[in-house]
């Protein structure tokens, strides 16, 4: 039988719509400037080196944008906290006594009955009245 170690909540990667939004903002941004460039190198005027490099820019730049939209967001994750670290099972002592803390604790360490209440002599009213 095959043993697999209990995941952690810190190392799981992210959640495949958290990827896919940051990977679709990328690409948008990336886009939004090959735009950018294709309007600038058509528009302005005169024609010199700069429109050289917008055209650069908006040809390269659906490439780039694929690529660095495709590479993956997900690597190994600091901090990653091992799920083999767990609370002890037994609670500890306290290290400082209930006296000191001023905290007062009850432990109920179990049940008796509770002793049946003494009757109390009834007072007959006529011999008040004296």
């Amino acid at each position: 039988m095959k043993h697999n170690p209990a995941q952690s909540a810190t190392s799981l990667p992210r959640a495949p719509r958290d990827e896919a939004h940051t990977r679709m903002t990328k690409y948008f941004l990336m886009m939004s400037v090959r735009v950018v460039c294709f309007v600038l190198m058509v528009v302005i005027t005169p024609y010199g080196w700069y429109t050289f490099v917008l055209a650069i820019g908006a040809v390269f730049l659906p490439y780039v944008a694929v690529v660095i939209a495709n590479v993956g967001v997900s690597g190994p994750r600091e901090g990653v906290v091992s799920p083999e670290r767990s609370l002890p099972a037994a609670p500890a002592a306290p290290a400082v006594p209930a006296a000191e803390t001023g905290v007062i604790r009850i432990h109920e360490a179990g049940r008796t009955p509770a002793p049946a209440p003494e009757p109390t002599p009834e007072r007959d009213p006529d011999s008040d009245a004296s």
